[in-house]
């Protein structure tokens, strides 16, 4: 006697009964398998003759990442990557040399912490010109110099991303070879390289010595001088010149002051700016921000302990675009948030943890004014109770919510 799964399937057409994935054209299949994961492509790669072609194909692979290690790297890996289209790296430990990796047609290579990356390496791997590559990544190669970025500035000059981050020998020499040589830049990163100081940043802007032709990275529009420690407000008066700077991060700068934000308003493009933990920017700074009639949207101010209810007001008389702030460990009061929340009622995101002098008070005028809040961060105010607490995570827009460490912990309500 047939069971009733045996029943059903002789109910279906025969057409049905035979057909499979395998019945699939290899177009339909290539769509299919580009939603997979690399390692799942992989995979499905090894099941037959007719999937393993269809995965070469260039499709299923666009806007894949290769992570590879260099040490002991099968020859045919490089031939598979090319055969694939795979135009986007990650370097993940190399031991001799990049050659293999900078002959195929790149438009992304990542070296994020490769530490034995040397400038004779880089040297060695540039011998020729990489049209394509558009995002270099050299984060905490500590070892690389100047001499490296020469070579990237000859050989590689459509970059549009450079990051140089913990890069902690690249100086402003580097800079003055960047802004003659790779004129497309858009963003570049160059954190915590001591290195760098006002007369690179000079470079960038376009202001080159007399001996160069005056060129600059206009069409920056992202720019990290985190912990640059000789950089100075004199750096930020040339960044004028940066019409499309969209996004500037100057966080843990000690050389910024009150005067670098009389240069900053005078930027038309700047939407986006990180001062966090600059401790001598104090509330006047914020004031000839506002005065300038700056457009900022997110403003990080989280840790300059010089800041105060001053602060509060002048934002709240002045940046009508701003959607996220910062203010994490600030001296600010009940009132300041007041001033705040009254005005700025187009905030999306705010952090105000670790101001300790925020009470309930805050919390209500929060609530009633700041509907649209999407994202608050109250942690360390242990000065609110479950009362305040409650009104904010009852705020109908709120999708994230930290209150950990919250001093009333036995009480602690769930975080959104």
């Amino acid at each position: 006697m047939m069971d009733s799964g045996e029943l059903l399937l002789q109910k279906w057409p025969r057409w049905k009964r035979d057909t499979d994935i395998h019945c699939l054209l290899p177009e339909i299949l290539s769509y299919i398998f580009s939603y997979l994961d690399p390692a799942d492509k992989g995979r499905a790669a090894q099941v037959c003759r007719t999937w393993r072609e269809v995965c070469n194909r260039k499709t299923v692979w666009r806007g894949a990442c290769a992570r590879l290690h260099l040490k002991r790297t099968n020859p045919l890996v490089f031939s598979s990557l090319e055969r694939r289209g795979i135009r986007r790296i990650q370097v993940l430990s190399v031991r001799k040399t990049l050659r293999d990796i900078t002959s195929l047609h790149l438009q992304s290579l990542d070296l994020t912490g490769c530490y034995n990356v040397t400038d004779a390496l880089i040297i060695h791997a540039l011998e020729h010109e990489l049209p394509l590559l558009e995002r270099l990544v050299l984060s905490f190669c500590k070892q690389i110099t100047d001499n490296s970025i020469a070579r990237v500035a000859q050989y590689a000059r459509n970059l549009k991303v450079l990051e140089l981050a913990g890069c902690s020998q690249v100086t402003s020499n580097a800079l003055t070879l960047i802004s003659v040589g790779l004129e497309r830049l858009e963003r570049l990163n160059v954190r915590s390289c001591k290195g760098v100081t006002d007369r690179g940043i000079s470079y960038i802007s376009g202001l080159q010595p007399a001996d160069l032709e005056p060129k600059g990275n206009l069409n920056l529009t992202d720019l990290v001088l985190q912990d640059c420690q000789s950089v100075t407000d004199d750096a930020l008066s040339h960044l004028s010149c940066l019409k499309n700077l969209d996004s500037l991060n100057i966080s843990f700068c000690a050389g910024i002051t009150d005067t670098a934000f009389r240069y900053l308003a005078k930027s038309t493009s700047l939407r986006h700016l990180n001062v966090r933990s600059c401790d001598n920017v104090s509330d006047t700074g914020i004031g000839y921000l506002v005065e300038g009639g700056s457009k900022i949207e997110t403003l990080d101010l989280a840790f300059c302990e010089r800041l105060t209810d001053s602060c509060l007001t002048h934002i709240s008389r002045g940046l009508f675009n701003l959607k996220a702030l910062s203010l994490s460990a600030c001296k600010i009061t009940d009132e300041g948030v007041s001033n705040l929340a009254k005005s700025q009622i187009e905030l999306r995101a705010l952090d105000i943890g670790q101001c300790s002098k925020l009470t309930d008070a805050s919390a209500i005028v929060l609530s009633e004014y700041l509907i649209r809040l999407k994202a608050l961060d109250v942690y360390g105010c242990v000065s609110m109770t479950t009362v305040g607490l409650e009104r904010l995570t009852n705020m109908a827009d709120l999708k994230y919510f930290n209150m950990h460490l919250w001093n009333h912990a036995g009480h602690a309500l769930t975080a959104i």
